[in-house]
């Protein structure tokens, strides 16, 4: 099976490339590009960069999400999850994080901050219509398709 390839160029001599953790994961960590320490107290975001740019493949995208453990033990979350990197997007990668938790928490240089999934895109036509078509559950939304 081919893999699509992204491309990554260093920006600062500590960045860690991004890796997968498990031969099936599905998103590539990602880790914090800091010259200090950085702490979120409760309530406080922050942009914390990776020290890397990137060329992610035309057609795909990059979806920057949350890491599961940060966000259930510290509460620490990507707050546009997923964050969305285009193909044509050529700036430092950049995550936002956000201290959802009760606690100050300090990321350090090297950490697991997100992770990255690179996913195909679908690009659509859009045409303005006068009617839309029919369906059972109509305009139900927020809950109306279970409790």
């Amino acid at each position: 099976m081919s893999h699509p390839t992204v491309r990554f160029k260093r920006l600062h001599a500590g960045a860690q490339l991004p890796a997968y953790q498990s031969a099936e994961a599905a998103g590539m960590d990602l880790h914090a590009c800091l010259e200090a320490p950085l702490t979120l107290q409760p309530g406080d975001l922050a942009r914390v960069p990776l020290g890397w740019v990137m060329a992610i493949p035309s057609g795909f995208e990059g979806q920057v999400r949350p890491r599961s453990g940060l966000a259930a033990k510290h509460g620490i979350t990507v707050p546009n999850a997923p964050g969305t990197i285009d193909s044509d997007y050529r700036g430092e990668a950049v995550v936002a994080l956000i201290n959802l938790g009760r606690a100050a928490f300090t990321i350090e240089h090297g950490m697991r901050v997100a992770q990255l999934v690179v996913a195909p895109v679908a690009r659509v036509a859009v045409s303005e219509v006068v009617e839309l078509d029919e369906t059972a559950r109509g305009g139900g939304g927020f809950g109306s398709t279970g409790r």
